[in-house]
């Protein structure tokens, strides 16, 4: 129909010309007669041509949707909707481009163009129409989980590209299963996993690094899937509720069933993953459905641009969760904001967030565990745990800025303890042992593959050599092209390009280190070279990090300085006489605020905040900073509160935008202060990390809004002083048992302004006694160094902490990145430490030298066959299967006084107390 549209507009436009030219009626006749025919062919041909969404209905609201988005976003029309003008579009590809456009967060509108995403449909149509099970796929599920490019906020590119040409030799003529398992090996091949920071990588730059966190890993081996056409999603646990940390998968669909398998992490079955386990604990595993979804699994929220639905059911047991939000008097409260909350990284981090129907209620589907549950409305708020039964757990909104009996005001100091309990978990299937040997050696081809592509990453003698072209200092230069790995050339073009520039490194430094592993040295130089200091009186510091960086906060680096400093530009957004004053005006005046349609969370470039003329809050506050910074005003999105900030006559002033202000507020604060003192309680017997054992979170709006001071050097030294706006505050503790539930202390606390204020962080007392899970016969064996010895001569002195790890999982990376942490400790309780590989989990790219930092009393060694795992297993009466790591300490009489399967964070600390009880009885 769009071609028809466009022919007979074609034919109206002719008309008119034959009128104005006075042609004879005869040759019009004629003419007229041969352009309807035409018309009538093209008619019969469209008609021919299949719709991509055949449901009439479905079809006819995609594309009221489109049109509205269309509207919308008239700032972009032609960089977007050009493509539809093209001679070749099919009725499918542009249907297919309708729905996607219909439903595409905001930061796509802003930041790809109608050729970018007409080449993701080609490329999706071409996979189904190459692969023999493209045609068993259903409509729906093509639609939303192969169709879409995106699966989460990372930044997008042309893997799926890319990816279909690796791939499609490799799985052709396979089954389905058979072409999802060889996917995910493939994956392995290119990427595995190491921790990194929040913002996630494209596809193609994680393939450049050769590793990433969990959520890069899924992300990765998603577009892999889809770009084979095999519909696939990423499945996330917000927060596991037995150990502090989460965890993101993959789900595909195969021959008319999902199934889950790890990201990287191949597997030679279907179904199987060392998360497996864990995930039967947690307390919500969701993912998110793009456009208008209409599976059948629970929906969590429901959006008019996507869902995200609750897969909690395909791993552990679940219950419906019911809630009744009450005023003081008992009185129903519609309308409510509900956040249902687990407890980790010491903070209440919400799972789901409903809003309570007209008899104030709501429900959610979760696990067997506790919930917090936080409800707010018109700044009064209330909490309670959920009831582990089916029974309506009532929440009265008690809390808030009015002075009413029963009412707790907001200067009100108090503390609580409370556990939270957590489900008991179950045991999974495992894999026969032959069959993972036999696997194991394909993965261990998959790792050398990988590792011969990092083998090309920068070395010394390159930063040699580049030091002796530029004249700069070669261990300066390796440092840089060490971290930017596969992406070193291009760090090194931009080293040699500006080696006379004495802000080179500092600029480096100022930038993050996933930026150096995926910026393009072009991008680089936008900011580095169109960058001025004006002042010279400026600190040079802050010039550096505040003005010339193009880091704001975990947004892509994209080049926006030089396109800020156009002339017309700079007047338009900051007037003639650049100012702030005349930026916040700007924003104020011209961009629309709009969170729910980019519910991705990823960040709207600059540029394309500018040219859709509406974003986010976030997004719009990295605007305000990036053109204040291309303007040479020091600006900021503040780390710890997330506020928009900038520096004059040496202070920083926080700017609050109209659709932000409360009554009176002004545009430009100099917010209230108050100092708050953290003291370390003297019975910790630690010195207590953020996010690990406690956190600091601000009250607003009706919730408490955690300050991240993750990167604050200052908030793991005690005593602690940090300047804080003036308000109302909560300091939470916890401590986690040895089945991982958690005892939570919160104290509440007003911070008065220009006032000083002590707290004391107190992490929660556990109930400490000395529990023997089995004890060793003497029989038991264990090789080390060459020399089998019984396993208790390693323990007999000050006992053993004995520790079995697959060194290419997650969880066990965990745990050697968390040994280091208590190094010191460790070494001087000086008791053996003995890593233990099990042969079948042994790779070629392995190399024990790789984990540095442990303690100086660890050794490694390879469990042939799995001979003391099973031993061990056996008296202990579990199964361990791929639970790793799985953590015992065995003290010098031979008891096993702890056992721990899958990664616990924090375990040198439990170890370290376990030891002292033991000791001390």
């Amino acid at each position: 129909m769009q071609k028809i549209s466009y022919f007979c507009s074609g034919i109206l436009m002719d008309f008119i010309f034959i009128k104005k030219q006075n042609i004879s009626r005869m040759k019009t006749r004629f003419y007229v007669f041969c352009m309807i025919l035409c018309a009538c062919i093209l008619t019969i041909s469209c008609a021919k041509e299949k719709h991509f969404l055949t449901d009439a209905k479905y079809r006819e609201e995609v594309h009221e949707q489109f049109l509205k988005r269309e509207q919308m976003v008239s700032g972009r029309h032609h960089s977007l909707f050009a493509v539809f003008n093209r001679p070749d579009l099919t009725l499918a590809e542009k249907e297919a481009l309708e729905f996607l456009y219909a439903y595409m967060p905001l930061s796509d509108l802003g930041d790809y163009d109608g050729t970018f995403f007409l080449k993701q449909v080609r490329a999706s149509l071409q996979a189904r129409d190459t692969f023999a099970w493209g045609q068993t796929i259903p409509e729906d599920i093509f639609r939303h989980f192969v169709l879409v490019y995106r699966v989460n906020n990372e930044n997008l590119d042309t893997a799926r590209l890319v990816f279909f040409n690796e791939l499609k030799d490799r799985v052709k003529g396979l089954s389905m299963t058979e072409a999802a398992l060889e996917v995910n090996l493939w994956c392995r091949g290119k990427v595995t996993y190491r921790g990194t920071d929040g913002r996630t990588s494209a596809p193609l730059a994680t393939v450049r690094t050769s590793w990433g966190r969990c959520g890069e890993e899924s992300t990765f081996t998603v577009t892999a899937m889809r770009a084979v056409g095999i519909p696939a999603r990423q499945c996330y646990t917000p927060r596991w509720v037995h150990s502090d940390n989460n965890h993101a998968w993959v789900e595909v669909w195969v021959d008319g069933q999902w199934h889950f398998l790890g990201a990287c992490e191949p597997e030679p079955e279907l179904d199987h993953g060392w998360f497996a386990g864990p995930a039967t604990r947690t307390m919500m595993v969701h993912t998110i459905a793009f456009g208008k979804y209409t599976g059948t699994e629970p929906k969590n929220i429901e959006k008019p641009l996507f869902s995200r639905i609750n897969l909690l059911a395909n791993y552990a047991d679940t219950r419906q969760v019911k809630v009744k939000i009450v005023d003081l008097n008992g009185n129903p409260v519609p309308g409510a904001k509900v956040q249902f909350k687990v407890y980790n990284y010491a903070e209440l981090f919400t799972i789901s967030e409903n809003e309570t129907a007209p008899d104030g209620t709501t429900a959610i589907f979760s696990g067997m565990g506790d919930l917090m549950i936080w409800a707010n409305k018109d700044n009064l708020f209330g909490y309670g745990k959920s009831k582990t039964t089916d029974e309506e757990t009532v929440i009265v909104l008690d809390h808030g800025n009015l002075r009413l009996p029963n009412m707790f005001s907001l200067d009100t100091s108090y503390t609580e303890t409370y556990v939270i309990n957590i489900p008991p978990g179950k045991d999974t299937k495992g894999i026969d042992e032959e069959k993972l040997t036999n696997f194991g050696k394909r993965v261990s081809k998959e790792d050398a593959i990988r590792s011969v592509y990092t083998s090309t990453f920068a070395k010394e003698e390159d930063a040699e050599k580049l030091s002796t072209e530029t004249g700069l200092d070669s261990k300066e230069i390796f440092k840089y092209l060490q971290l930017s790995q596969g992406n070193w050339r291009d760090i090194a073009d931009f080293i040699r390009q500006n080696k006379d520039n004495p802000r080179l490194f500092p600029f480096l430094a100022a930038i993050s280190k996933k930026d150096l592993r995926d910026t393009p040295r072009e991008i680089l130089e936008d900011h580095f070279l169109h960058c001025e200091k004006k002042d010279p009186e400026m600190d040079e510091t802050l010039f550096v990090k505040q003005v010339l960086s193009p880091r704001i906060a975990l947004e892509l680096i994209r080049p926006w300085r030089a396109y800020f400093q156009q002339p017309e530009k700079v007047a338009e957004i900051a007037g003639t006489t650049p100012s702030v004053e005349n930026i916040i005006q700007y924003i104020n005046k011209n961009i629309t605020i709009n969170d729910d349609e980019n519910y991705y969370l990823c960040p709207i470039s600059p540029v394309g905040v500018y040219e859709l003329k509406m974003a986010d809050r976030h997004s719009r506050d990295i605007f305000f900073a990036a053109v204040c910074r291309s303007m040479g005003i020091p600006a900021q999105v503040e780390p710890a509160t997330g506020k928009p900030r900038y520096y004059k006559d040496g202070k920083w002033f926080d700017v609050v935008f109209e659709h932000d202000k409360n009554d009176n507020e002004a545009s430009i604060a100099d917010t209230p202060k108050g100092t708050l003192i953290l003291e370390n309680d003297k019975e910790n017997g630690k010195v207590p990390g953020y996010y690990t054992h406690y956190t600091i979170a601000k009250y607003k709006d009706g919730e408490f809004q955690t300050l991240d001071f993750e990167e604050e050097p200052s908030a793991g030294v005690f005593p602690c002083t940090l300047t804080l706006d003036a308000g109302y505050y909560r300091l939470m503790t916890g401590a986690r048992d040895r089945d991982g539930s958690p005892t939570v202390r919160t104290v509440y606390f007003m911070l008065p302004e220009k006032q000083t204020v002590k707290q004391t962080v107190t992490l929660p007392k556990l109930i400490s006694r000395r529990i023997v899970y089995g004890k060793l016969s003497g029989e038991e064996k264990i090789t080390i160094d060459q020399q089998t010895n019984p396993l208790l001569h390693w323990a007999r002195e000050k006992g053993l902490m004995l520790c079995f790890v697959d060194p290419a999982k997650e969880p066990s990376k965990h745990i050697l990145q968390d040994l280091p942490q208590r190094k010191k400790e460790l070494e001087q309780w000086n008791g053996n430490i003995v890593l233990v590989t099990p042969e079948d989990k042994v790779t070629r790219a392995f190399n024990a030298k790789s984990f540095s930092g442990l303690p100086q009393q660890t050794r490694w060694t390879v469990d042939t066959q799995r001979e003391l795992l099973k031993t061990l297993a056996q008296i202990l009466h579990i199964n361990i299967e791929d639970h790793f790591p799985f953590t015992l300490y065995i003290n010098p009489e031979g008891e096993i006084l702890y056992h721990a399967e899958g990664y616990v964070i924090g375990i040198g600390d439990t170890l370290l107390e376990i030891i002292a009880l033991d000791t001390k009885q």
